[in-house]
Protein backbone atom coordinates (compact mmCIF):
# COMPACT_ATOMS: atom_id res chain seq x y z
CA UNK A 1 0.00 0.00 0.00
CA UNK A 2 1.56 3.25 -1.16
CA UNK A 3 1.23 6.58 0.64
CA UNK A 4 -0.91 7.86 -2.26
CA UNK A 5 -3.44 5.10 -1.67
CA UNK A 6 -3.31 5.73 2.08
CA UNK A 7 -3.95 9.43 1.48
CA UNK A 8 -6.93 8.62 -0.76
CA UNK A 9 -8.26 6.34 1.98
CA UNK A 10 -7.92 9.03 4.64
CA UNK A 11 -9.60 11.57 2.35
CA UNK A 12 -12.47 9.19 1.57
CA UNK A 13 -12.89 8.37 5.26
CA UNK A 14 -12.93 12.05 6.18
CA UNK A 15 -15.55 12.91 3.56
CA UNK A 16 -17.78 10.01 4.61
CA UNK A 17 -17.38 10.96 8.28
CA UNK A 18 -18.24 14.61 7.66
CA UNK A 19 -21.32 13.74 5.59
CA UNK A 20 -24.34 13.70 7.92
CA UNK A 21 -25.64 10.18 8.52
CA UNK A 22 -26.88 8.04 11.41
CA UNK A 23 -23.55 8.22 13.27
CA UNK A 24 -23.19 11.98 13.00
CA UNK A 25 -26.82 12.63 13.89
CA UNK A 26 -26.57 10.35 16.92
CA UNK A 27 -23.52 12.23 18.22
CA UNK A 28 -25.21 15.57 17.58
CA UNK A 29 -28.38 14.43 19.35
CA UNK A 30 -26.44 13.46 22.48
CA UNK A 31 -24.54 16.76 22.45
CA UNK A 32 -27.78 18.73 22.21
CA UNK A 33 -29.64 16.71 24.83
CA UNK A 34 -26.92 16.11 27.41
CA UNK A 35 -23.95 18.26 26.52
CA UNK A 36 -20.64 17.87 24.66
CA UNK A 37 -19.24 15.51 27.29
CA UNK A 38 -21.85 12.84 26.63
CA UNK A 39 -21.33 13.15 22.88
CA UNK A 40 -17.83 11.68 23.38
CA UNK A 41 -19.43 8.49 24.72
CA UNK A 42 -21.56 8.38 21.59
CA UNK A 43 -18.45 8.76 19.43
CA UNK A 44 -16.71 5.87 21.17
CA UNK A 45 -19.78 3.71 20.67
CA UNK A 46 -19.71 4.41 16.95
CA UNK A 47 -15.98 3.78 16.72
CA UNK A 48 -16.10 0.57 18.74
CA UNK A 49 -18.43 -0.88 16.09
CA UNK A 50 -16.01 0.25 13.38
CA UNK A 51 -13.15 -1.43 15.27
CA UNK A 52 -15.16 -4.66 15.30
CA UNK A 53 -15.63 -4.44 11.53
CA UNK A 54 -11.93 -3.81 10.98
CA UNK A 55 -11.10 -6.87 13.11
CA UNK A 56 -13.48 -9.01 11.06
CA UNK A 57 -12.02 -7.59 7.86
CA UNK A 58 -8.51 -8.55 8.91
CA UNK A 59 -9.52 -12.21 8.97
CA UNK A 60 -11.61 -12.33 5.82
CA UNK A 61 -10.72 -9.60 3.33
CA UNK A 62 -7.49 -11.25 2.25
CA UNK A 63 -9.34 -14.16 0.69
CA UNK A 64 -11.78 -11.81 -1.02
CA UNK A 65 -9.05 -9.67 -2.52
CA UNK A 66 -6.93 -12.50 -3.91
CA UNK A 67 -9.91 -14.55 -5.15
CA UNK A 68 -10.01 -13.21 -8.72
CA UNK A 69 -9.54 -10.12 -10.81
CA UNK A 70 -13.22 -10.17 -11.84
CA UNK A 71 -14.31 -10.11 -8.20
CA UNK A 72 -11.90 -7.27 -7.46
CA UNK A 73 -13.24 -5.39 -10.49
CA UNK A 74 -16.85 -5.84 -9.35
CA UNK A 75 -16.17 -4.74 -5.77
CA UNK A 76 -14.16 -1.75 -6.97
CA UNK A 77 -16.95 -0.41 -9.18
CA UNK A 78 -19.59 -1.19 -6.56
CA UNK A 79 -17.69 0.93 -4.04
CA UNK A 80 -17.12 3.74 -6.52
CA UNK A 81 -20.78 3.73 -7.57
CA UNK A 82 -21.86 3.86 -3.93
CA UNK A 83 -19.72 6.94 -3.25
CA UNK A 84 -21.01 8.69 -6.38
CA UNK A 85 -24.59 7.80 -5.41
CA UNK A 86 -24.08 9.33 -1.95
CA UNK A 87 -22.57 12.40 -3.58
CA UNK A 88 -25.44 12.90 -6.03
CA UNK A 89 -28.04 12.31 -3.31
CA UNK A 90 -26.37 14.91 -1.12
CA UNK A 91 -25.76 17.41 -3.93
CA UNK A 92 -29.34 17.36 -5.24
CA UNK A 93 -31.05 16.63 -1.94
CA UNK A 94 -33.82 19.03 -1.05
CA UNK A 95 -34.57 17.75 2.43
CA UNK A 96 -32.64 18.73 5.51
CA UNK A 97 -29.69 16.44 6.20
CA UNK A 98 -29.32 18.04 9.61
CA UNK A 99 -32.83 17.46 10.91
CA UNK A 100 -31.85 17.25 14.55
CA UNK A 101 -34.11 16.33 17.46
CA UNK A 102 -35.15 19.01 19.89
CA UNK A 103 -33.48 19.10 23.26
CA UNK A 104 -35.37 17.19 25.89
CA UNK A 105 -34.91 15.76 29.32
CA UNK A 106 -32.63 12.79 28.75
CA UNK A 107 -30.26 11.54 31.42
CA UNK A 108 -28.81 8.33 30.04
CA UNK A 109 -25.49 7.17 31.42
CA UNK A 110 -22.29 7.25 29.38
CA UNK A 111 -22.00 3.44 29.06
CA UNK A 112 -25.59 3.21 27.84
CA UNK A 113 -24.95 5.91 25.24
CA UNK A 114 -21.85 4.00 24.14
CA UNK A 115 -23.83 0.76 23.87
CA UNK A 116 -26.57 2.38 21.81
CA UNK A 117 -23.97 3.98 19.54
CA UNK A 118 -22.34 0.60 18.99
CA UNK A 119 -25.65 -1.03 18.06
CA UNK A 120 -26.58 1.83 15.75
CA UNK A 121 -23.28 1.70 13.85
CA UNK A 122 -23.13 -2.10 13.73
CA UNK A 123 -26.43 -2.10 11.84
CA UNK A 124 -25.67 1.02 9.76
CA UNK A 125 -25.88 0.16 6.02
CA UNK A 126 -23.37 2.92 5.31
CA UNK A 127 -20.80 1.22 7.55
CA UNK A 128 -21.51 -2.26 6.15
CA UNK A 129 -21.10 -1.05 2.56
CA UNK A 130 -17.88 0.75 3.49
CA UNK A 131 -16.25 -2.43 4.79
CA UNK A 132 -17.54 -4.70 2.02
CA UNK A 133 -17.28 -2.49 -1.07
CA UNK A 134 -14.80 0.31 -0.33
CA UNK A 135 -12.15 -0.88 2.13
CA UNK A 136 -10.90 -3.79 -0.07
CA UNK A 137 -9.78 -1.34 -2.74
CA UNK A 138 -7.05 0.06 -0.50
CA UNK A 139 -5.45 -3.31 0.32
CA UNK A 140 -2.42 -4.67 -1.54
CA UNK A 141 -2.79 -8.46 -1.45
CA UNK A 142 0.93 -8.93 -2.14
CA UNK A 143 1.74 -7.73 1.37
CA UNK A 144 0.50 -8.46 4.87
CA UNK A 145 -3.26 -7.86 4.66
CA UNK A 146 -3.87 -7.86 8.42
CA UNK A 147 -1.14 -5.26 9.00
CA UNK A 148 -2.52 -3.00 6.28
CA UNK A 149 -6.00 -3.23 7.76
CA UNK A 150 -4.55 -2.40 11.18
CA UNK A 151 -2.92 0.74 9.77
CA UNK A 152 -6.08 1.74 7.91
CA UNK A 153 -8.14 1.01 11.02
CA UNK A 154 -6.00 3.28 13.20
CA UNK A 155 -6.16 6.01 10.56
CA UNK A 156 -9.92 5.62 10.16
CA UNK A 157 -10.70 5.71 13.87
CA UNK A 158 -8.41 8.70 14.42
CA UNK A 159 -9.98 10.69 11.58
CA UNK A 160 -13.57 9.82 12.45
CA UNK A 161 -13.11 10.47 16.17
CA UNK A 162 -11.68 13.91 15.44
CA UNK A 163 -14.62 14.76 13.18
CA UNK A 164 -17.28 13.40 15.55
CA UNK A 165 -15.62 15.17 18.47
CA UNK A 166 -15.75 18.50 16.67
CA UNK A 167 -19.37 17.89 15.69
CA UNK A 168 -20.27 17.15 19.30
CA UNK A 169 -18.42 20.11 20.77
CA UNK A 170 -19.87 22.60 18.31
CA UNK A 171 -23.41 21.20 18.20
CA UNK A 172 -24.93 23.36 20.90
CA UNK A 173 -23.18 26.57 19.86
CA UNK A 174 -23.89 26.21 16.16
CA UNK A 175 -27.36 24.68 16.35
CA UNK A 176 -29.18 27.69 14.95
CA UNK A 177 -26.71 27.99 12.09
CA UNK A 178 -26.84 24.28 11.30
CA UNK A 179 -30.61 24.49 10.94
CA UNK A 180 -30.40 27.37 8.46
CA UNK A 181 -31.66 26.31 4.99
CA UNK A 182 -28.84 28.25 3.34
CA UNK A 183 -26.22 26.48 5.46
CA UNK A 184 -27.79 23.10 4.70
CA UNK A 185 -27.77 23.78 0.97
CA UNK A 186 -24.12 24.82 0.98
CA UNK A 187 -22.99 21.83 3.06
CA UNK A 188 -25.04 19.47 0.86
CA UNK A 189 -23.31 20.78 -2.28
CA UNK A 190 -19.83 20.64 -0.76
CA UNK A 191 -20.27 17.14 0.70
CA UNK A 192 -21.84 15.92 -2.54
CA UNK A 193 -18.98 17.22 -4.66
CA UNK A 194 -16.37 15.67 -2.36
CA UNK A 195 -18.13 12.30 -2.36
CA UNK A 196 -18.36 12.26 -6.15
CA UNK A 197 -14.67 13.13 -6.32
CA UNK A 198 -13.83 10.31 -3.91
CA UNK A 199 -15.86 7.90 -6.02
CA UNK A 200 -14.01 8.92 -9.18
CA UNK A 201 -10.68 8.52 -7.37
CA UNK A 202 -11.69 5.05 -6.22
CA UNK A 203 -12.74 4.06 -9.75
CA UNK A 204 -9.31 5.08 -11.06
CA UNK A 205 -7.47 2.75 -8.67
CA UNK A 206 -5.82 -0.13 -10.48
CA UNK A 207 -4.83 -3.50 -9.11
CA UNK A 208 -1.07 -3.98 -9.09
Amino acid sequence: MTWQIWLLFVTTEAVLSVTPGPAVLYVLAQAIRQGPGKSVWASWGILSANAMYFALSATSLGAVIVASYKLFFFIKWAGAAYLVYLGLASFFGKSSVLALPDASGDDRSGPRILRDGFVLQAANPKAILFFTAILPQFIDARHNVAFQILMLGISSITVEFAILFVYGQLAGRALSTARSPRFEKITNRIAGSLLIGAGVGLARLRRS
